[in-house]
């Protein structure tokens, strides 16, 4: 299962970021997405043990969701990540050699980018779809600027300052989803106050115009 297959699903285009879960609470803050109706959890590398996070979620919830891990910075990092199981693997930048090896591994990845140069690099290091980050720094009239020069369809996905009350904004600007992270989970969060903000993401996406 990939992003892309998820969207042709019909799910939301939404990646929940779980900074600083604990593989503890994983199974309760993965289910508490799920049941709202979002279908892609990332677990950041910088959390708490994330490779058993990641792996609790992938053992819970990886038929029906993708699961994988962020902050990805190094090879190393990306070969523990699909030692779990997990699909998706995402990076706050432009590494050609962790994107390759992602890439090697078989992960569905989401390389974090900014400029023009940096999207290049990592279209080249075998790239299918960038991470815009932070995207709230420049706004949605930078999206509309990176993606005039990529090849046409490349999915670009913003992340950084994005929540339900920008998630049509980014969208109406050509953005093929957001991840949200602080918006939605924070470090000790329950799970029935992440509920409430996911049924919000996707409250909003539902009432945006067809």
């Amino acid at each position: 299962m990939t992003l892309a297959d998820l969207l042709a699903q019909g799910a939301p285009p939404i990646v929940a970021i779980l900074r600083g879960l604990t593989p503890a609470e994983a199974p309760a803050i993965g289910r508490a997405l799920i049941e709202a109706g979002i279908r892609a959890i990332e677990v950041p590398f910088n959390s708490p043990e994330p490779t058993t996070s990641i792996a609790r979620l992938q053992a819970e919830f990886g038929r029906t969701a993708l699961i994988g891990g962020g902050t990805v910075l190094t090879v190393e990092a990306a070969e523990a990540l699909a030692g779990t199981g997990a699909r998706l693997m995402v990076t706050p930048n432009t590494d050609a050699a962790v994107i390759a090896r992602g890439v090697a591994l078989g992960l569905d990845l989401l390389p974090g980018c900014l400029t023009p140069s940096e999207a290049f690099i990592a279209l080249a290091a075998g790239a299918k779809a960038l991470k815009l980050f932070p995207a709230g720094t420049l706004g949605t009239a930078h999206l509309k600027a990176v993606r005039e020069v990529l090849p046409a369809g490349t999915p670009f996905w913003a992340v950084g300052g994005t929540n339900a009350e920008t998630l049509a904004e980014w969208l109406g600007a050509g953005a093929a989803g957001i991840g949200v992270g602080g918006a939605l989970y924070r470090a000790g969060d329950t799970a029935e106050l992440v509920a409430g903000r996911a049924r919000a993401l996707v409250e909003a996406w539902r009432a945006m115009p067809s």
